[in-house]
């Protein structure tokens, strides 16, 4: 869930806000705005000391006493970060990104309860602020409410931040289709497509005669063919195929019922021939250890990334474990860490030879476990039934809750989380414990006699 710094008014740049500063010293109204400008530039510690001389010279300052909460939440030092967003508010309830901004700052800190109850209020005194409502779609379906949280998560269309293409004609509203066509289009990243693709073969039950998906070209020798589907065509497709109605993928759990109880089983994959012959190559023979593959970050362009994300350093540990080989899976430009390894590191990067989807995916079919923070390939590796071990932020994706080693989305997924203190080392500290274990019990199972004189 997004924080909202109350922005520069006129946008500034940091050398203007200097030169106003020397004219102007100790004008709260500046030195909130170079608090702004420096925490955008990363330097939250600097930032953090305007802000506050800010608040030394107007102690009503609700802006900066929401932008100090904005970064406070950020370092994780949580209990503050709320009490400076209560004093914000309390100075202006009427400012939605103050009312945001408190909201942001107990999600963050994984007290939904509270930020529950902060929401309920808000909407029913905003009730057209559809921040609010995808506010509380997130913490309700972290909560495992699924049958309002989906609701709720319809309110992101009207998001002034949320990218969704306009589609023609109604949208589908998941009652029966009656022998319809139905078009279902792509938003938000390879993950989520991966994750709701279980609901594509479930549409021919409610009727629909055609089903049309949107798939991205990185995906498409993965999910073609897919039961159920009868085309897959690119975005933006021209001409637009014929259909009556049309959900963002996004939507169907909405318009299926879907409870914390009845989720779908992943959807059924098909890995060519010719990308599992690939794979083959690029792993080799089987040598008796533990075929481990690795992953460090998602999509940088992703806003949270940087809190999901850790870095490569943290998974060496992993090769010095006997039994253990480990093989890169990572693509895009965390792929550089590699580059920078000592020569004889004992880790195989296969990202530069996985042209998409379905090779990473023929890949993961041979390994015997993945272990990754949270990305498309950790929901690759959930649908394909593989063994897969997510290291998780304090605060993840909606999907994982927030306790709890197993997520009802993907049953061959094991999820180890951050604490509060939203430290990397103890997650990695039980993975190198169970990943010790697994390895001790495979070289256990190996050195027995196959069978009996």
């Amino acid at each position: 869930m997004t924080m909202h710094p109350f922005q520069p008014q006129p946008a500034a740049t940091l050398a203007e806000v200097w030169r106003l500063l020397v004219e102007h010293p100790g004008d709260p109204d500046l030195l909130n705005s170079l608090g702004v400008l420096l925490d955008r530039e990363g330097k939250r510690e600097a930032a953090l000391l305007h802000y506050r001389r800010a608040l030394a010279v107007a102690p009503d300052h609700a802006v900066a006493w929401s932008n100090l909460a904005i970064v406070l939440a950020t370092q994780g030092r949580h209990a503050r970060a709320i009490a400076c967003a209560h004093v914000a508010v309390a100075l202006a309830p009427d400012n939605p990104t103050a009312c945001l901004n408190l909201t942001a700052a107990l999600y963050r800190s994984g007290d939904f309860a509270s930020d529950l109850t902060v929401l309920d209020r808000l909407v029913r005194l905003q009730p057209d602020n559809p921040s609010l409502t995808w506010g509380r779609a997130q913490v309700r379906l972290h909560q495992g409410d699924y049958a309002r949280g989906f609701v709720d998560y319809e309110g992101r269309y009207w998001l002034r931040e949320y990218h969704y293409r306009i589609h023609r004609g109604p949208r589908w509203d998941g009652g029966p289709l009656d022998g319809r066509f139905v078009m279902v289009t792509l938003e938000q990243g390879f993950g989520d497509t991966l994750l709701m693709a279980r609901y594509l073969p479930m549409l021919k039950a409610r009727g629909a005669r055609r089903v049309i998906v949107e798939l991205r070209d990185e995906l498409r020798r993965l999910f073609a063919p897919m039961d159920g589907v009868d085309a897959f065509i690119a975005e933006n497709a021209a001409p637009t195929p014929i259909y009556h109605v049309h959900s963002s993928i996004m939507s169907l759990p909405l318009h299926f019922g879907t409870t914390i109880d009845s989720v779908p089983p992943p959807v059924r994959l098909t890995v060519p021939d010719e990308a599992r012959a690939k794979a083959a190559r690029l792993l080799g023979p089987d040598d008796g250890r533990l075929k481990v593959g690795i992953v460090w970050s998602g999509s940088a362009a992703f806003t949270d990334n940087a809190i999901r994300a850790t870095s490569l350093e943290r998974f060496l540990r992993f090769a010095g474990i006997p039994g253990v080989r480990l093989y890169s899976l990572q693509k895009g430009p965390p792929e550089e860490e590699l580059r920078a390894l000592p020569p004889g590191t004992p880790i195989t990067a296969l990202g530069p030879e996985l042209d998409d989807f379905a090779d990473t995916a023929a890949v993961v079919e041979r390994l015997d476990l993945v272990v990754m923070t949270d990305s498309s390939v950790a929901h690759l590796a959930g649908s394909l039934g593989v063994p897969v071990w997510v290291l998780l932020q304090h605060v993840p994706y909606w999907v994982y809750g927030m306790s709890g080693a197993t997520t009802p989305w993907y049953p061959s997924m094991r999820l180890y989380r951050q604490g509060p203190e939203e430290e990397w080392e103890p997650v990695f500290d039980a993975v190198e414990r169970d990943l010790r274990a697994l390895a001790a019990r495979r070289a256990a199972a190996l050195s027995e006699p196959c069978c009996n004189p």
